[in-house]
């Protein structure tokens, strides 16, 4: 079984120093939430198959729609896999992605098992990739979501059939100094903040349009 490491226990309980400047929770929400965010900042030592599993064991058990789990992950970890994935990831992105020492390229299965189309599976997907973000920060590894990445060159490159979506690269591995990052990045590189949960809230339904009727 894996055990967490006791620094990592600290980020249950408090605003860790790097977050509380740029991160304060409206309410009671446990610190592990906040605490969690997406460093361009990778070392590039490698990740123990321990620990990747179970990251992508805590994404198995995310919510699923009828259990149809529609999430597809496609790992690189080689130095020739890791290439393949640098050609089709945008330039600017390769600056640190070329640095992480996993790539995971989430994806999901447009249809369910029967063949027929499944509305949920993007939605699915993406409270996979929550999960497993969450359970990385919690063994005390990084990851940052790429969406800058050529779509129909990965599924060239990565023989994916038409009926799985791609959606993002996710770079995964033991957070690094930000100074090896183009100052450009070192400056972008801290905890950013969300917008006040009242802006994202609709009381029942949206409010009428000025001028039309209820």
């Amino acid at each position: 079984m894996t055990t967490l490491p006791i620094a990592v226990y600290h980020s249950l309980d408090v605003l860790s120093p790097e977050v509380a400047p740029h991160r304060q929770p409206e309410t009671g929400v446990s610190p592990l939430f906040p605490n969690r965010w997406s460093s361009r900042a990778f070392d590039q030592r490698p990740v123990p198959d321990e620990l990747l599993h179970a990251v992508l064991e805590a994404a198995r058990w995310a919510p699923s729609a009828s259990n149809q789990q529609p999430w597809r992950f496609i790992v690189a970890r080689t130095e020739e896999q890791r290439q393949a994935f640098a050609s089709f990831i945008k330039p600017d992105n390769r600056q640190w992605t070329d640095h992480a020492p996993v790539l995971v390229l989430i994806a999901s299965s447009k249809l369910k098992a029967d063949g027929e189309p499944n509305g949920q599976h993007a939605f699915d997907t993406g409270a996979a990739w929550g999960t497993l973000a969450l359970q990385a920060h919690l063994l005390g590894l990084n990851t940052r979501a790429v969406g800058g990445f050529e779509r129909p060159l990965a599924r060239e490159v990565l023989n994916v059939p038409e009926e799985i979506e791609l959606h993002a690269v996710i770079a995964l591995g033991y957070k690094g100094s930000k100074d090896a990052l183009p100052a450009d990045l070192q400056e972008r590189d801290v905890p950013n903040g969300r917008r006040p949960l009242a802006e994202s809230l609709i009381e029942g339904k949206f409010p009428s349009k000025e001028g039309t009727e209820a």
